[in-house]
């Protein structure tokens, strides 16, 4: 797959077929991209689990925190990385291991080679876009 442009259709499907967003990176603090684009996805209506060891046990808007996604005793959809590109291969592992449907690296994040694995093993990958620019721009409606 073209990782460089994303076909509308494409981005569509990914983002109306998800339910719960497993947020890597989740931040509680509510100045972090991470914290604004969880607080996003919430309002439109997806489940988001924030995932972040460094604030394990708490809560960040309401959820429970995991350290790791292996922690997360749901199914989950997509995986969203906030993590640099070096980190976002380990995470793409562990999407892959716990049967995740899509995994979404933000703005700045990509990783070829995770992307070729995750694909391998049926996951849709998009990189380097945001959820919450993309879901606007397609006008995409869910409650």
């Amino acid at each position: 797959m073209n990782h460089e442009d994303y076909a509308d259709d494409y981005l569509r499907e990914v983002l109306t077929r998800t339910q719960t967003i497993a947020i890597v990176g989740a931040s509680p603090r509510g100045t972090r991209p991470s914290h604004g684009v969880m607080r996003f996805l919430q309002g439109r209506g997806y489940r988001c689990i924030p995932v972040n060891p460094f604030a394990a046990g708490r809560e960040i808007l309401g959820e429970p925190v995991y350290a790791r996604l292996a922690d997360i005793d749901e199914p989950v959809d997509m995986v969203d990385i906030f993590r640099r590109s070096e980190a976002a291969g380990a995470v793409v592992d562990e999407a892959i291991a716990i049967g995740a449907k899509s995994v979404w690296m933000q703005l700045g994040v990509r990783d070829d080679d995770a992307a070729q694995r995750a694909e391998a093993n049926g996951l849709k990958v998009v990189m380097n876009r945001c959820p919450a620019i993309e879901i606007p721009r397609l006008a995409i409606e869910r409650r």
